[in-house]
């Protein structure tokens, strides 16, 4: 995790808020997928654990009031993953091509997703759990596979000493000491932070 990760969530609150009167701030949210395009064929969801602003919200703000329970197992599934990368890119595809290029429109539309998707993933971060939404969001299911095997967790058998204390910060919940390839593995680092052995790396 980078030391600006924490304060990247206000980026979500000036787009989705100040966006409704000032419609140019939605590029934002184009700058956004601009710079996950251009890092996750080398990193995969690296941006997810380091740069997204809707990660940081839910993971330094909603995390607060979050119930932590566990992430459901559908969510992660391609079953409900592609349905929704499919009817959200096609909406948002859709919206633009209505606007007829006009600028202001153009930013709307970017402002209409933000809210859209910042209001679910604010349910879902309160009820569940405040990683929930990245489970299925359709820009980390474009990270995992533009991303697959790239920057992966490394696992040391050898000084793990299976204590659970990377699974416990792992803000995806993933059986992070398995020695298995973890395609939803956000980078974040806190579990190489957290580890008493340091028996993992990147």
């Amino acid at each position: 995790m980078l030391k600006i990760t924490p304060y990247l969530g206000i980026i979500v609150v000036l787009v989705s808020v100040g966006g409704i009167w000032y419609p140019k701030l939605g590029y934002v949210v184009a700058l956004v997928f601009l710079t996950l395009m251009i890092i996750s064929p080398f990193r995969g969801r690296w941006f997810c654990g380091n740069l997204c602003p809707r990660g940081s919200f839910n993971d330094f703000w909603i995390g607060r009031i979050s119930r932590h329970l566990p992430i459901p197992r559908i969510f992660r599934s391609m079953v409900l993953r592609v349905p929704v990368f499919i009817g959200l890119m096609g909406f948002m595809i859709w919206r633009i091509l209505l606007t007829q290029g006009m600028v202001d429109k153009v930013g709307m539309v970017f402002v209409t997703m933000c809210i859209l998707t910042t209001s679910a993933s604010i349910f879902l971060g309160v009820a569940l759990s405040p990683r929930a939404w990245c489970t299925f969001c359709p820009m980390g299911t474009l990270q995992r596979r533009l991303g697959r095997g790239k920057y992966q967790l490394k696992l040391d058998p050898d000084l793990c000493i299976d204590c659970g204390v990377c699974k416990t910060v792992c803000p995806m919940q993933l059986e992070v000491n398995e020695i298995a390839e973890k395609p939803d593995c956000i980078k974040c680092g806190r579990c190489v932070e957290a580890c008493p052995k340091e028996a993992l790396s990147f």
